[in-house]
């Protein structure tokens, strides 16, 4: 029988992350520090629907790359990830990163909502495709993203053209017999709404799910489940596992414009 308490508690099996969270923290604030960016913008009236702009001055036409933190819908905020930004800006990608509202204040469902009006935000200011990564539960938001029936929300088409989650949860049944589902209030109703990877499957596009290659049995099966349901249904959808990188240290390839995840998430732009 699996332990889905002992996969699915990340800070327990890594125990040094509150220093690898401290180094975000403050690389994301020397990053501010030095890059052009566009702070607190709104996609909605919450104090938390907000986000950063970084612009890269590179192509006007490429699409905007988004990326949404983790925190298991509960916990950090865009404030720790400003140094995301710096991958993709190498080669003149622009990064949006928001915050959203957070559980137990809100629903998962809440907080799709809040990531797709913060899509839809992004593409009537700069009128673009968007690319979404994100970390954990930004994995998952990255995922929806992409699986979104964008034209039912009043967008176009193919507003987000491809994604690349980074230890993403893409099914959120396992969660729900453990302690840290006590604040999110995942049951099998919202389990089965929530769950990109029980969603119709997207029709176009790319997404790959990248995970640490010492996290936990399930979330690689999260990842593998997700490549294979999505290539099955034929779009373009592959999964890899990096190195020896834990649930926290595995995000640090995206702020690295020369590593193969941020190559990877570059030539989704390039082809969206």
């Amino acid at each position: 029988m699996i332990d889905f308490e002992a996969e699915y508690n990340n800070r327990a099996r890594v125990p040094d992350h509150e220093q690898v969270i401290a180094g975000w923290m403050s690389d994301a604030a020397s990053y501010r520090e030095a890059a052009a960016c566009d702070l607190d913008i709104a996609y909605g009236d919450h104090e938390r629907q907000k986000f950063d702009f970084f612009p890269a001055n590179g192509r006007d036409d490429a699409p905007v790359v988004v990326f949404i933190h983790g925190g298991y819908w509960q916990a950090l905020d865009r404030a720790a990830f400003s140094h995301m930004a710096s991958g993709v800006g190498a080669h003149g990608l622009d990064m949006a990163i928001p915050s959203y509202r957070l559980a137990p204040d809100v629903s998962v469902q809440d907080i799709i909502d809040d990531m797709r009006s913060l899509c839809l935000t992004l593409w009537n200011t700069h009128g673009r495709k968007l690319v979404v990564t994100g970390h954990s539960a930004g994995g998952h938001l990255a995922a929806a993203m992409f699986a979104t029936d964008w034209v039912a929300h009043g967008g176009p088409d193919c507003l987000v053209s491809a994604g690349l989650g980074i230890s993403g949860l893409y099914d959120l049944r396992p969660l729900m017999p453990t302690g840290i589902n006590q604040r999110i209030g995942i049951d099998q109703e919202i389990s089965l709404q929530c769950s990109p990877l029980l969603w119709p499957s997207p029709q176009h596009g790319r997404f790959e799910a990248w995970v640490g290659g010492a996290e936990s049995r399930e979330y690689h099966r999260q990842s593998e489940t997700l490549a294979a349901c999505w290539a099955g249904a034929g779009i373009t959808c592959s999964w890899h596992a990096v190195d020896d990188d834990n649930h926290f240290t595995v995000v640090r390839h995206l702020a690295d414009g020369a590593t193969d995840m941020t190559r990877a998430l570059v030539a989704m732009c390039e082809l969206a």
